[in-house]
């Protein structure tokens, strides 16, 4: 089973703008993108066990532990609840050690009532950009060919503004949290744990747009053109 929460996020933020916020270096410029989806490569910021600088790396949406004997259970481990991550085979190792971040301005949940289902893309009240807490793996079966390294976002239980969307949001992460959570030498998983709450709400707002971006195949702005809550 999915662990599910948004399953499409945004991330529309200029480039330098990504270089400020999580101390980069140069690097590529990145397209702006309305309609991110699992299986696809997603910008994370990560750093490495025996270096200090943070580095921008593409990783596919969908944990792959090293393990796995093939990938065919990648879209089902898009997410993972911040509550168990300890305690699964598929995360506890990538826990302790290949912590990332993974850059948004907004994510997308689906709100059902009956046979009605509205869309909402929600994000930081100023519209900034913001980090999600995710973990990466390098899987690699045969020596012959290149390794695939994968991602999941964490999850965590909804705050007040979520509440009324979505049973479960994201795990945001405040920006004096980074260094903590990118630090492969910290194990304190106690200390990490209270990283996992749930975002302010009063920091947060939530926009109802129309179906256009309930296909993976849609890009562009088009994805976010508002529409009247059909509740």
């Amino acid at each position: 089973m999915i662990e599910a929460m948004c399953g499409r996020f945004t991330l529309r933020t200029p480039t330098p703008v990504l270089i400020e916020h999580f101390g980069l270096g140069r690097i590529p410029a990145l397209p702006a993108r309305f309609n991110i989806a699992p299986m696809q490569q997603v910008a994370a910021v990560r750093q490495a066990p025996d270096a200090e600088a943070r580095e921008l790396v593409m990783l596919r949406w969908g944990l792959v532990p090293s393990w796995a004997k093939d990938t065919n259970n990648a879209a089902r481990l898009i997410n993972a609840r911040s509550e168990t991550v300890a305690e699964k085979p598929s995360y506890r190792h990538a826990v302790r050690r290949q912590r990332c971040l993974i850059p948004s301005d907004g994510f997308y949940e689906w709100k059902k009532t009956g046979r009605e289902k509205q869309t909402f893309h929600i994000q930081m009240a100023d519209g900034s950009l913001f980090a999600m807490a995710g973990l990466w793996e390098r899987w690699r079966p045969d020596e012959k060919l290149p390794p695939l390294e994968t991602c999941t976002i964490l999850t965590t239980e909804p705050n007040e503004l979520m509440q009324g969307i979505h049973d479960r949001m994201p795990v945001i992460l405040p920006p004096e949290a980074y260094a903590t959570w990118l630090d492969p030498q910290f194990e304190a998983y106690d200390a990490l744990q209270e990283l996992f709450r749930p975002f302010p709400a009063d920091a947060m707002a939530a926009e109802p747009i129309g179906s256009y971006v309930n296909s993976v195949q849609h890009e562009g702005p088009q994805c976010l053109e508002r529409q009247r809550s059909l509740f």
